[in-house]
């Protein structure tokens, strides 16, 4: 029980450093990272998922809508995004809208499968819809008013919005083709899909890709959240399940403002602390029960993070 706490525990930091690398590294173009991390790991992922790959060869292929689906949403949409944010906005304010996530899974089951909530849930969903707004709007509602919201807010929020798609696709179809198979050619797709707009970024030359600092962040994306992170999180959810597992989805923002201020310089605001406050509350409370219904969308909510 101690090792899968620990597990998860060290899973979350590598996600939080995920987005504090993307802030680092944020020189670099958003597709330009997000293609690199994609071969980096599809380096790592091919030798391990070889024989899955070639046992369930015809089901992937039959299933390829979804899983085209999934590697859209879960990895080029939702990473381009992410990246982009973090050249127009802070690392602590991806993460407290970035915790979101769960929220925006459940609001979308709501109207796209119909699912059903219970009264906590509602109030969880609109507590972290608040808080986001409130780091969002840096606690001034005149600037909701006015629709003046930070640009990268705005990215990290389609980001969200994409992964929350991502789940409901892992929901529906996650358990008709093996992870590490299915993961990997979403990864190929994804490569496939990435190369023609990393190319026309590249269009001005990447001497920068040079620096060892840059080369570094890349092998860390490329990685520890894409690969070590994923095992992690699965031997977790195996030992405790899934819905004592997701409790810990609500350490991301807390390891990430930590990392901002220690690794980035970056200095923490009252307004964030009640933004994510309210978030992580919300988050627990209406995932609480909905996650232990939802196991699918538990474990594949983390499948291609961050």
């Amino acid at each position: 029980m101690v090792r899968a706490y620990l597990l998860l525990t060290i899973t979350m930091v590598l996600f939080s450093g995920n987005i504090l690398v993307g802030k680092a590294i944020n020189d670099l173009p958003p597709v330009t990272i997000t293609f690199i991390r994609c071969v980096i790991a599809f380096m790592i992922l091919l030798p391990l998922s070889f024989y899955q790959l070639k046992n369930n060869h015809t089901v992937l292929k039959k299933e390829w809508k979804p899983i085209v689906g999934q590697a859209m949403t879960g990895i080029v949409l939702f990473n381009v995004f992410l990246y982009s944010s973090l050249q127009y906005t802070t690392s602590t304010n991806v993460a407290i809208v970035e915790a979101t996530t769960p929220v925006f899974t459940v609001l979308l089951a709501i109207f796209i499968l119909k699912e059903q909530l219970h009264r906590l849930q509602y109030v969880g969903v609109f507590l972290s819809l608040l808080g986001a707004i409130w780091v969002i709007t840096e606690g001034s509602w005149q600037a909701l008013l006015a629709i003046q919201f930070n640009r990268g807010d705005l990215l990290v929020l389609i980001a969200v919005i994409a992964w929350a798609i991502y789940s409901l696709l892992v929901k529906q179809h996650g358990h008709k083709y093996p992870l590490y198979a299915s993961l990997t050619v979403m990864i190929a797709i994804a490569i496939v899909v990435l190369f023609p707009f990393a190319l026309y970024e590249w269009r001005d030359g990447l001497i920068s890709l040079l620096e060892p600092t840059l080369i570094l962040g890349l092998l860390y994306l490329g990685i520890f959240p894409s690969v070590i992170a994923l095992l992690f999180w699965n031997k977790g959810v195996a030992a405790i399940g899934p819905s004592r597992a997701s409790i810990f989805l609500n350490l991301l923002p807390v390891f990430t403002i930590v990392g901002a201020v220690v690794f980035l310089g970056e200095t923490v605001t009252v307004i964030q602390l009640i933004g994510g406050v309210l978030v992580i509350g919300g988050v627990y409370l209406s995932t609480k029960e909905h996650a232990a219904s939802s196991p699918q969308q538990v474990v594949g909510k983390k499948a291609l993070d961050r």
